[in-house]
């Protein structure tokens, strides 16, 4: 999904082949659609499945399970795939896959969360990095210190579990995401 019915524009996230969208218009073989979480964007027209698409049913599942599956599966931008994912793709991806729907970007991950103090952080809780009600960053916290999260700073380029003190984004909080 591109930010404008352009191919250079920027991609902003991907909708995977079987995600409900609703197309909001059309445009010189470009549809401007809407996910199923709410998330606008232009596809070319003949990118658009049949209609009647379904989200994953809920299911028992660790988010945290789901997303150790991406590591070491290169950091992209806007990527939803083994083929490349970006950090709130991660989160947004693992709860999916165990059929929980929460939002794409980091920013809007955090304000769907609840912040609370780092002593009563569990692991699959949240690390949000970046100004209060702006996190740039996230990360699935593993407890004693590390994090799981896609990152792409200098000499990193992948989904990878690693201590927390190595990412010196700052401010950061801890939050819970209230799925059900």
């Amino acid at each position: 999904m591109r930010a404008a019915p352009d191919d250079s524009s920027e991609q902003v996230t991907q909708a995977l082949a079987g995600e409900p969208l609703t197309v909001d218009e059309r445009r010189d073989g470009w549809a401007r659609i809407r996910t199923g979480y709410d998330y606008p964007g232009w596809i070319r027209e003949e990118a658009l499945g049949p209609g009647d698409a379904q989200l994953p049913t809920p299911r028992d599942g660790d988010p945290v399970a789901e997303a150790r599956s991406y590591l070491g599966a290169p950091y992209e931008w806007g990527g939803l795939t083994e083929r490349g994912i970006d950090c709130s793709g991660l989160v947004h991806m693992a709860y999916r896959r165990v059929g929980r729907l929460v939002p794409r970007d980091a920013d809007q991950q955090e304000a769907a969360a609840i912040e609370i103090d780092e002593a009563e952080a569990q692991p699959g809780d949240l690390v949000c990095f970046g100004e209060p009600g702006k996190a740039n960053h996230i990360a699935f916290w593993l407890g004693e210190g590390h994090i799981l999260h896609a990152t792409a700073r200098a000499g990193v380029n992948a989904v990878v579990e690693e201590p927390l003190d190595s990412v010196d984004e700052r401010p950061m909080r801890f939050v819970r995401l209230e799925v059900f």
